[in-house]
């Protein structure tokens, strides 16, 4: 069975980092422990309950899509097991499918997100401006349309509890200059296309996704944290999808969905989460699992 953990306990290893999902860990030789918990934000705020399992399905479908796309660029794995690093009395079995050993990368402060679909804040941005993020689309379009191509739309990297916001692609020059905002976007761009047409074989259309960049101390750009996970991306059933509706979704939509029924304020502290909620969308991430990975945790 999954494991369940809500918050990392490593006594001896120097905790750097607590975010949303992931604690992160300092290690000697420059590299670093990231530990997906269970923890579930949604509108940017941490939810009370923890999903069971969330973490270890996380890890294993980046870790997936780590190898597949590494031919088209390295990433921050190193390969090392996990057990290695581990503290004494620390119970492995918590840790082993949750937590992977990593490069300390500098990161690139942008959060690089691509669009092959108009849904979400892209649909309510276009609603309003004929246009995402100060891209000009064509008038006419649908909620949930297919882009005539797609696009990279960059946003800030918020704190845990602020929002991130849309910034134009002139920002990102202005704050990492042309060439790496150019890499960035190139990179984002490509693996996103090659992500879609492995999902799409498999009967998943890649609505949109988030990635994260770092350089080495060469400057050599890697992607980093997660990668294609449901946290990080918009993944629709091909057979359920149709122009005009917010297709159903193997994301954290469902949790996203009671939240808004329920008429939360989307501040903190967010309400607490039924079990056949929270069984839900444990269903749901392990559905994209295996249909897009072939991987089975239960």
């Amino acid at each position: 069975m999954p494991t369940t953990l809500s918050q990392s306990d490593l006594p001896g290893l120097e905790l750097i980092h607590r975010g949303k999902v992931r604690d992160v860990y300092a290690l000697p030789g420059n590299r670093l422990l990231m530990v997906a918990t269970d923890r579930l934000s949604a509108f940017d705020v941490v939810l009370p309950d923890p999903i069971p399992g969330k973490g270890e399905m996380l890890t294993q479908i980046s870790n997936f899509w780590f190898e597949k796309t590494a031919h088209l660029m390295p990433n921050h794995l190193t390969g090392e097991d996990v057990r290695s690093v581990l503290p004494a009395g620390v119970d492995p079995a918590l840790y082993a499918k949750r937590a992977v050993i990593t490069k300390r990368l500098k990161p690139v402060p942008v959060e690089a997100i691509a669009r092959g679909y108009l849904i979400g804040s892209g649909w309510k941005d276009y609603q309003a401006t004929g246009a995402l993020c100060g891209i000009a689309l064509p008038a006419g379009l649908q909620q949930a349309q297919k882009l005539p191509a797609p696009i990279f739309t960059p946003s800030t990297k918020a704190a845990v509890g602020d929002h991130d916001e849309n910034v134009s692609f002139d920002s990102v020059v202005s704050q990492v200059g042309e060439e790496l905002a150019n890499a960035v976007r190139d990179a984002t761009l490509k693996i996103y296309a090659f992500a879609a047409a492995h999902a799409a074989e498999r009967g998943i259309i890649v609505a949109d996704t988030k990635f994260e960049f770092g350089t080495d101390e060469n400057g050599v750009l890697h992607i980093m944290d997660e990668m294609l996970t449901p946290d990080s991306s918009r993944f629709w059933p091909a057979d359920k999808y149709q122009v005009g509706i917010s297709p159903p979704s193997y994301d954290k939509q469902f949790v996203r969905d009671y939240l808004e029924q329920v008429g939360w304020n989307k501040q903190p502290p967010a309400p607490k989460v039924p079990a056949d909620v929270i069984a839900g969308t444990a269903a749901k991430y392990a559905e994209a699992l295996d249909k897009l990975a072939g991987i089975r945790l239960d």
